[in-house]
């Protein structure tokens, strides 16, 4: 199909607000688009179908998710997304990138459900953090992307309405962090539950029943089909997808998300807060906790909650789920939980510790030839990630002894460049001294950061009944506060 012929089919499906941005240069400049008016409309559908799903009135979300996917505005961010993120310079199976600003227009201009037939995903396999195996991974076409993430804007705002309220993964302005805060509220008294469930689904993502979300996921189904049964491509072989949400699908995460949620409130039905059994459950993703006051009821919930994933084709796996007493401590999401004489204490896990002194080690390997220079600005984001992810929690010690380890790193990369070389020089050329400290590991215009020096800031709790599409006031002024506080040197 021609450009001009592709223009007039798109552009009789635009509303008469969307209309507008087509008459302008602007169209025509992708570099030049008003992204704050874009954002701004699209968000209005969003907050229009958030409040008809809270009324339960369906057959207006219905209308109302018709006019967005249909939307010139909402194409175009389902575009910008796919363009900039991560997987922008890996293509699918067709070999398709969208990097000029030309071939993003006319692909915003060709995203349309009519007729729409997805095509089949590349399969990858990438590593485990931490972990030999590796995962399988799903890429889409970039259309295909642009598709889910055209529909995931639709799908988006009833997903936050029917959400559990302690679910934190996959979530606007929400984070780990969130999660951790919540754990930390239901077992950091004196009188607070000592038993915890440690949940584990086998292969989530892998095996969500397909039937279960074409009958529960409110969405137009001839596009969830196409979706779900795009199958994938691996050696050159055609695999069909019987179930599962593809694994690097941008819509798969939210429908992971609405296949997990109830399990909340199924628990509060069947524990009352009134209850001395003092149930709490916490969910990120795929990976949940649940709080109870004995060994027995946190069983008797590991039961209910497999009947729950039953129905949707999931299953808890045995090795995986625990229940622990919180004097023993757990794991969850990098961070280790433990109380130490009725104390709770939140501290970095052995295993997350792990992972980044590896990191560290990797990239002086790595390193090994490049300039003092070139490897302090490779270590220093590093540094900061980690450092920025535990500096909420009780991390000083962890701190100074990754300070300490790193230092004799360093050593060893310098020693090994410089064998022949006595150990005063090795220090004069590397390390250099001011007026508090003699080991500076710099160079004249950088110096590398000591994670010793991070500042331990409270993280700020987030109000759990705020709606993302509806008191986005609220979530500004906090993540202006959350964000005030990031990367901050002693």
């Amino acid at each position: 199909m021609k450009g001009g012929k592709l223009l007039n089919v798109s552009i009789s499906t635009l509303s008469h607000q969307d209309k507008k941005l087509t008459d302008t240069p602007l169209f025509q400049k992708w570099k030049s688009i008003n992204w704050h008016q874009v954002e701004k409309s699209v968000n209005k559908l969003q907050t229009r179908i958030t409040k008809a799903a809270i009324q339960n009135k369906w057959n207006l979300v219905k209308r109302l998710q018709y006019l967005l996917t249909h939307s010139y505005f909402a194409k175009l961010l389902a575009v910008r997304r796919v363009t900039q993120n991560k997987g922008k310079r890996t293509p699918g199976i067709d070999g398709e990138k969208w990097l000029s600003s030309t071939s993003k227009i006319k692909a915003v201009l060709s995203l349309t459900g009519k007729g729409y037939k997805a095509k089949p995903l590349k399969r990858v396999f990438i590593n485990k953090p931490g972990k030999k195996k590796k995962r399988p991974l799903g890429i889409p076409t970039m259309y295909d992307r642009a598709m889910q993430s055209l529909y995931a804007l639709a799908l988006e705002p009833i997903a936050e309405t029917m959400s559990d309220m302690r679910s934190f993964g996959f979530r606007k302005h929400r984070s780990t962090k969130d999660a951790r805060e919540q754990i930390f509220l239901c077992l950091s008294k004196k009188n607070s539950v000592q038993w915890i469930l440690e949940g584990d689904i086998k292969g989530c993502f892998d095996n969500i029943n397909h039937q279960w979300l074409l009958t529960n996921i409110p969405i137009e189904k001839t596009m969830l089909i196409q979706f779900l049964k795009a199958g994938f491509i691996y050696k050159r072989h055609l695999n069909p997808t019987k179930a599962g949400t593809p694994q690097g699908g941008i819509i798969s995460p939210i429908l992971a998300n609405m296949t997990l949620d109830g399990i909340e409130k199924l628990l509060l039905a069947e524990y009352p807060k009134k209850n001395s059994t003092k149930v709490n459950f916490i969910r990120y993703a795929d990976d949940f906790i649940v709080t109870a006051n004995s060994e027995e009821t946190a069983r008797e919930i590991k039961d209910k909650i497999a009947v729950f994933l039953k129905e949707r084709g999931l299953e808890l796996s045995d090795d995986k789920t625990l229940i622990t007493n919180i004097n023993e401590g757990f794991d969850f999401l990098g961070w280790n939980f433990r109380k130490y004489k009725d104390k709770l204490l939140t501290k970095p896990s052995k295993k997350s510790i792990k992972r980044f002194t590896e990191t560290i080690s990797q990239t002086l390997r790595k390193g090994t030839a490049w300039s003092q220079e070139n490897l302090i600005s490779k270590l220093n984001p590093i540094i900061i990630g980690w450092t920025n992810y535990h500096s909420s929690v009780v991390s000083s010690e962890t701190f100074q002894t990754l300070d300490h380890i790193i230092w004799e790193m360093l050593w060893r990369w310098a020693k090994r460049r410089h064998p022949n070389k006595s150990k005063n020089w090795i220090v004069n050329k590397y390390w250099k001294r001011n007026a508090t400290r003699r080991w500076n590991f710099r160079t004249e215009r950088n110096s590398l950061l000591l994670l010793s020096k991070t500042r331990i800031c409270r993280h700020i709790p987030l109000k759990l009944q705020m709606n993302p599409f509806l008191d986005s006031n609220y979530f500004r002024k906090r993540q202006n506060k959350l964000s005030s506080r990031k990367g901050h040197y002693i």
